[in-house]
């Protein structure tokens, strides 16, 4: 790997993390600690593997990137204001009345592809937009970041049975695998193990990586599809608040927004104060 992607990568995540701790301090809002946990995955997706132009937003070609986990909008929010897909200032109007930016991420934000929060849909607006895809003979490729708490639900499995089934090899499934939900771990509240098995038995082409390792993070998203004509999977292990020593892995940051000494801690720590 090129030195100069790994910093430019680091950078990335850096700007993103520090923009949803901001974020999320400001308008006193929740779910930090899974923004953080995928930072590093958008940053990777923005700056080397989506085949998006912000100067064009309705490019049929363009990649397809869906944040079914909609309720860690700050960060996805924070890597589309950094590659200009809207001013950086809409971030400090974030999740209040009357802002572009609502706490679940929104179709109409420039960049965002569909509105999602209600867990266990974006998989499933995903294959759609795939098969449009291959019907009418586009190159565009559909990735769809999940949490791992979306594994739960019977949705998730639908469109992970029709996918495989019409040969999606355009479709990417990231799993965002923080080990961490709403209401606890994953493995108290419905172990998903053997999860990798599970995408496998499906019918889908599976890789687990470490998802805060820059190196395995690219080599996995270039090289999808991972096999002619099936769709392919990306389990990402992760920290939920990484990048915060006193939020990882720590349920209450599910929740919390950082208050200001907590804020000046965390930026502290990513040295961007």
């Amino acid at each position: 790997m090129n030195r100069s992607n790994i910093e430019g990568y680091k950078t990335l995540a850096t700007r993103i993390r520090s923009h949803a701790l901001r974020m999320t301090n400001h308008a006193k809002s929740s779910h930090i600690g899974g923004s953080l946990s995928i930072a590093d995955l958008l940053a990777v997706l923005y700056n080397r593997v989506l085949r998006v132009d912000p100067s064009r937003l309705d490019w049929s070609e363009r990649d397809r990137f869906i944040l079914s986990k909609g309720h860690a909008a700050a960060a996805a929010y924070a890597v589309l204001a950094e590659r200009g897909f809207f001013p950086k200032e809409w971030l400090g109007t974030y999740c209040q009345d009357g802002s572009h930016l609502a706490g679940h991420i929104t179709y109409g934000v420039p960049g965002v592809e569909a509105s999602t929060g209600s867990l266990g849909h974006g998989l499933s607006i995903g294959c759609g937009m795939a098969v449009a895809g291959k019907h009418s003979s586009h190159s565009y490729r559909v990735f769809v970041l999940l949490s791992d708490g979306e594994c739960d639900e019977g949705s998730t499995w639908e469109a992970a049975l029709f996918a495989p089934h019409h040969r999606l090899d355009n479709l990417v499934a990231i799993v965002d695998y923080n080990k961490i939900q709403s209401f606890g771990t994953v493995k108290e509240v419905l172990d998903l193990e053997p999860l990798a098995n599970k995408w496998q038995a499906f019918g889908w082409a599976v890789k687990e990586i470490d998802g805060h390792d820059f190196e395995q993070i690219e080599k996995a998203l270039l090289s999808v599809p991972f096999e002619p004509e099936r769709p392919s999977c990306i389990i990402a292990h992760t920290v939920k608040g990484k990048g915060v020593s006193f939020m990882e892995n720590q349920l209450a940051w599910h929740y919390k927004p950082p208050n200001d000494d907590e804020l000046r801690q965390a930026l502290t720590e990513l040295g961007d104060i």
